[in-house]
């Protein structure tokens, strides 16, 4: 028996209409973004009073860390089957890409420009750790290339302040060359992404596909 099935009736009831106003603050999302969310205007779609929905979620800044989570939780599952599957760095570069196509809002509410005054909960940081823990095991070379940089471009300088400054990474025991490496790979692929889903490429003639493809071939050779 599933959790679900042994819910009471009222829990079943509480979880569609909570299921019900995430996904109409998406659809407000799409349209407005998120320093737009309102939860009156849900309310009045939902045929509800202000303070019904609040028994739902108590503020909008409740209601954003809801969806927050969702999308990190969807990403890291996302990104954690790829790399169970098998999936070397260049692997999950494109479960990276298919993820942020598949709904650019949800994409750009976590990676997008910041909701002005929101400041996300610790277990948010925990689940956005799961990602770069994949990222981090599938950036270290195996065997006797471990102690050699990952390409031929080795940076030593930002490599020495990585060893020194590796927060980002938790308690990962990768070397300061898998590091850098993980790094790249994170900005480089989330720039051209930020910049294809918003439409910057639009005009100018040539396939966003092909750059991001050459862009995990540099990364990853």
């Amino acid at each position: 028996m599933t959790v679900a099935d042994k819910a009471t009736p009222r829990e079943r009831y509480r979880a569609q209409v909570r299921a019900e106003i995430k996904q109409r603050a998406w659809d407000q999302i799409a349209t407005a973004g998120a320093p737009g969310l309102s939860l009156n205007a849900i309310a009045k779609q939902m045929g509800m009073s202000g303070p019904a929905l609040y028994r739902y979620f108590a503020s909008r800044d409740e209601l954003i860390t809801e969806l927050i989570r969702d999308a990190y939780r969807s990403l890291a599952d996302t990104i954690r089957t790829a790399a169970a599957s098998g999936a070397d760095l260049a692997g999950l570069g494109q479960a990276l890409r298919a993820w942020a196509l598949d709904d650019p809002q949800r994409y750009f509410l976590v990676y997008g420009t910041p909701v002005p005054g929101y400041h996300a909960p610790d277990d948010i940081t925990l689940i956005a750790s799961e990602i770069m823990d994949a990222l981090l095991n599938a950036a270290q070379p195996a065997g006797a290339a471990a102690d050699t940089p990952p390409d031929d471009d080795p940076d030593t300088p930002l490599e020495a302040h990585l060893a020194q400054h590796r927060q980002w990474a938790a308690d990962h025991p990768a070397p300061p060359a898998a590091l850098r490496r993980a790094l790249r790979f994170w900005t480089r692929l989330h720039g051209i992404l930020s910049l294809e889903l918003a439409g910057h490429f639009n005009g100018m003639g040539f396939n966003p596909v092909e750059l991001y493809e050459s862009e995990l071939r540099h990364l990853t050779r």
